[in-house]
């Protein structure tokens, strides 16, 4: 994660250097809506603990990779600040699934035979309903290109599926890179590519069908590029 700031801050340095004063901000400036779509890739990785009778703790760890598309629609208003430079700032809504499952039974304290099964029952985590909220420094590179990074804030929905306590949605930061060409008519397309780090997820039994000693944890990443197609008004 700190290699890609890193990277992006290095990128966006050079360029800013190595810009002209021919760029004019006014053709980026102003407010816009796009379409958006992405291509998600997703790992989620999780454990679940159980204690069985004799006080001994089993973990089961399970880890889910998915790429998926994703369709969104974005709104923002683009600052110019000089010849050369604008503040973008929008908000994002992007429509998706990514779901972790805990269906299998763990072996109670290395003992065999079916009583030695202890249960973990069918939970499961979804994450759905995604959206972001990003401030992106932008550099103009001519009448009709640009490029920028963005920092945002990511959230997203979580239901779960179970005799399980239901945990709080998620919340994550992002950091992206990706440019930004404007036709006269008004009409940009953006390409982006970047990187979301959620926080940790938690769960545990609510002791009617999962023992309420049972805990179930996940630590969602995604990895994303995304095509957006919009109008400048």
């Amino acid at each position: 994660m700190k290699k890609l700031k890193v990277m992006l801050c290095a990128v966006f340095t050079l360029l800013l250097v190595n810009t002209t004063a021919q760029a004019d901000a006014s053709n980026f400036a102003g407010p816009y809506v796009g379409l958006t779509a992405s291509g998600y890739g997703l790992q989620m990785d999780g454990s679940a603990a159980t204690s069985p009778t004799a006080g001994v703790y089993e973990i089961d760890e399970v880890s889910l990779g998915q790429v998926a598309p994703v369709s969104g629609i974005e709104l923002g208003y683009a600052l110019p600040l000089g010849s050369a430079f604008l503040i973008d700032i929008g908000a994002a809504y992007y429509s998706g699934e990514a779901k972790l499952d805990f269906t299998n039974d763990v072996n109670a304290g290395g003992a065999t035979g079916e009583s030695a099964q202890v249960p973990l029952g069918e939970v499961s985590f979804a994450m759905d309903d995604l959206v972001s909220y990003y401030i992106a420094p932008t550099l103009v590179l001519s009448d009709t290109s640009s490029i920028y990074v963005k920092v945002g804030l990511h959230e997203a929905d979580i239901a779960v599926t179970g005799d399980v306590t239901t945990p709080a949605n998620l919340s994550g930061k992002t950091w992206a890179m990706g440019t930004r060409t404007v036709l006269e008519n008004g009409i940009f397309v953006r390409t982006e590519a970047g990187y979301t780090d959620y926080n940790g997820i938690s769960s545990h039994g609510k002791g009617t069908y999962v023992d309420a000693n049972n805990s179930y944890s996940a630590e969602p990443t995604i990895a994303f590029g995304a095509v957006s197609l919009g109008f400048r008004f």
